[in-house]
């Protein structure tokens, strides 16, 4: 008889750790602060509302650490349903989950050709061009996403301890990256704290509704915490130590994002007279100028800037691609075992104890996406986002219903707290409400009835089947 192949336990705390900041973390932290924070609620203003971010995600952290604790096997949120709600839960919710995850891996691979535009005047735009929905489409840009996509399936599944050191090596890339600019910040006369003014967005009227605008984008922004129970199986550590570690990769997350979108308000271009004068213009600029971050630490420290923060994007975007790599193969190989999918996932590599063909199918899906541009790929992130409140509504729900038969009312408050969280941002998305700008666009509503036609087919395909057997 065949000796059963397993998943191995070679994660230690600071891998898991970094699993989850370094998916928390990607490209839209250093745009964000330029396109979106700063324009919507202002430097003081972010930090409130990322503060409150936090705050709602560690509620939604103690449910998660709950079940992994009584789950400690790869699957998650999926893994969780199942166990309290049954298969047709634990679809609906693996079928949305697993597309915010599978999403993410070519996002971040197609992000690294925004390095290229942004820092190294345009280095992979040559060969064959074409566009697709107004995005312009380079034959290098192509490559440089699809090479990233195929070496990365490659040392994802060479072995996963192999994956957390390097992973982590990431994310001290990463957070050094950070730090550099922020202490030039601190320690540079050009970058002043007088800069900070205002401190909200808009007139005093939409100081509220500007900070609730940036809460309400926190499945996006801390979308990688839920990682963690996805490579709970391969802890080489008691479960038990999950509550902090998800606790410190929120914190550390929500850190990157303030002190990006400070470091930015503290640095005022020549010519402007205040933070929220620049943002305004930025439509009117390119180059550098556009990318208020990047300026900033260009004007900090020069081209030695440009290095670190380009350094720590790239880690970011790196990381990013082996975390999501990583939490949706084990997503993937759980629904195997678990006969949702077929065998066929759940096949682990007799050598490296990885599930092989589950990440090798993440890899072929992605490397279509690179040839459609990140304005189509967008499409299909926004909507997916929508996918991750899902899995934080369900894994509190079902902390609710284990802590109540325990009698546990700690966990029975967050698990309530976590749900009302989870509808709330799921309403945010897909109701479209003045106040927000989270809200989904018409092409994503598109992508999101196509995926759940898609679903319904699968489903009703699988459960005719499962009836034949």
């Amino acid at each position: 008889m065949a000796k059963e192949v397993r998943l191995e336990k070679k994660l230690s705390p600071i891998n898991v750790w970094a699993l989850a900041l370094g998916c928390i973390i990607g490209w839209g932290a250093f745009v964000m602060p330029g396109n979106t924070f700063l324009g919507q609620a202002g430097p003081l203003g972010t930090a409130i509302a990322m503060a409150i971010a936090a705050i709602i995600m560690i509620v939604i952290a103690f449910n998660y650490n709950f079940m992994i604790n009584k789950y400690p096997i790869a699957g998650g949120e999926f893994t969780y349903t199942n166990m309290a709600f049954g298969q047709n839960h634990a679809f609906v919710c693996a079928w949305f989950l697993g597309l915010s995850y599978l999403a993410i891996v070519p996002l971040n691979a197609t992000a690294l050709a925004l390095i290229g535009r942004n820092l190294m005047n345009n280095v992979f735009q040559v060969g064959l061009h074409y566009q697709v929905a107004g995005y312009d489409i380079y034959l290098g840009e192509i490559l440089l996403a699809v090479v990233a996509l195929v070496l990365f399936a490659v040392l994802s599944i060479k072995g996963v301890k192999f994956t957390g050191v390097f992973q982590t090596l990431l994310v001290f890339a990463l957070v050094g990256g950070v730090v550099v600019v922020a202490v030039a910040a601190l320690t540079n006369p050009i970058a002043s704290f007088d800069n900070l003014k205002p401190a909200f967005a808009g007139g005093s009227g939409s100081k509220v509704a500007g900070v609730l605008a940036v809460v309400a984008v926190a499945p996006w922004a801390f979308v990688g915490f839920d990682t963690i129970p996805q490579a709970s199986e391969e802890f080489k550590f008691s479960p038990k130590k999950t509550k902090v570690i998800m606790i410190i990769s929120v914190l550390f997350g929500a850190g990157v994002y303030v002190v990006l979108n400070t470091i930015t308000a503290m640095v005022v271009p020549d010519g402007y007279a205040s933070w929220d004068e620049y943002i305004a213009d930025l439509p009117n600029l390119d180059g550098l100028a556009s990318l208020p971050t990047f300026n900033a630490a260009n004007e900090l420290l020069g081209t030695a800037g440009l290095v670190f923060l380009g350094v720590a994007v790239l880690a970011a975007i790196l990381s990013g691609i082996v975390g999501f790599y990583m939490a949706t193969s084990r997503l993937l190989y759980s629904m195997s075992l678990e006969k949702v999918l077929p065998k066929w996932f759940g096949k682990l590599d007799e050598k490296s104890k990885t599930p092989k063909n589950a990440i090798i199918f993440i890899m072929i899906i992605a490397l279509v996406a690179p040839f459609f541009g990140r304005t189509a790929l967008g499409w299909i992130v926004d909507m997916s986002s929508t996918g991750a409140a899902i899995g934080y509504g369900y894994t509190s729900i079902a902390a609710f219903k284990f802590a109540k038969q325990e009698g546990n009312k700690a966990i029975m408050f967050s698990g309530i707290l976590g749900t009302i969280f989870a509808i709330v941002f799921t309403v945010l998305l897909l109701v479209p409400l003045p106040m927000f700008s989270c809200s989904l666009g018409k092409e994503s509503y598109i992508c999101l009835l196509i995926w759940v036609v898609l679903g319904a087919i699968f489903y009703l395909t699988s459960r005719k089947k499962k009836e034949n057997e």
